[in-house]
């Protein structure tokens, strides 16, 4: 009974240290919308101005991955770049089309998030929820998170979209080893 008891307490400590490893905390920064940050590996958000990029690189993050169309209103990539480039981050557009998601995009996504040197990113689209698919994707494949923890996490960074949730899970099943 003894063992059965410790074996409980075990998993059940197992289990609060994961999930208090990857709360997720939404906070305020000028320039930013629905920030939301994982720990220090990851922020999701959604438009984030040029001006925003100082305090990005501030708050310790090694690179920026913009998943916004060029087309999109607000969203003006050159002068992200230029920010990011005098604020000494790496900058990382991949135009990530919500409404007719390519895997293609997902495979560009998983070579710079894993790439040397880009963590901890900071991930954005518009609203977030291109971004928490996109990092989704990455728990699954990268770090192992089974299906139902990568989507409770991705839900709280911001992913609302039940296509682009179904994009990331099917995603994951077709490139897991």
């Amino acid at each position: 009974m003894k063992r059965m008891f410790l074996s409980f307490a075990i998993a059940a400590m197992g289990v609060s240290m994961a999930l208090a490893q990857s709360q997720v905390q939404k906070s305020t920064l000028p320039g930013v919308t629905n920030f939301a940050q994982v720990e220090t590996t990851v922020a999701c958000a959604g438009a984030t101005t040029p001006a925003a990029v100082a305090g990005i690189k501030k708050m310790g993050f090694a690179s920026i991955i913009n998943l916004r169309l060029a087309t999109e209103p607000g969203a003006d990539i050159d002068a992200e770049a230029a920010a990011a480039k005098a604020a000494g981050i790496n900058f990382i557009h991949i135009p990530f089309n919500g409404s007719a998601p390519d895997p293609a995009v997902a495979d560009r996504f998983m070579e710079a998030i894993t790439k040397p040197g880009n963590q901890p990113a900071f991930i954005h689209c518009a609203s977030g929820n291109r971004a928490a698919a996109m990092w989704m994707i990455k728990r699954g494949l990268i770090d192992k998170w089974d299906n139902d923890r990568a989507s409770e996490e991705a839900t709280q960074l911001g992913l609302t979209s039940p296509a682009l949730k179904t994009f990331a899970l099917d995603y994951i099943k077709a490139h897991k080893k």
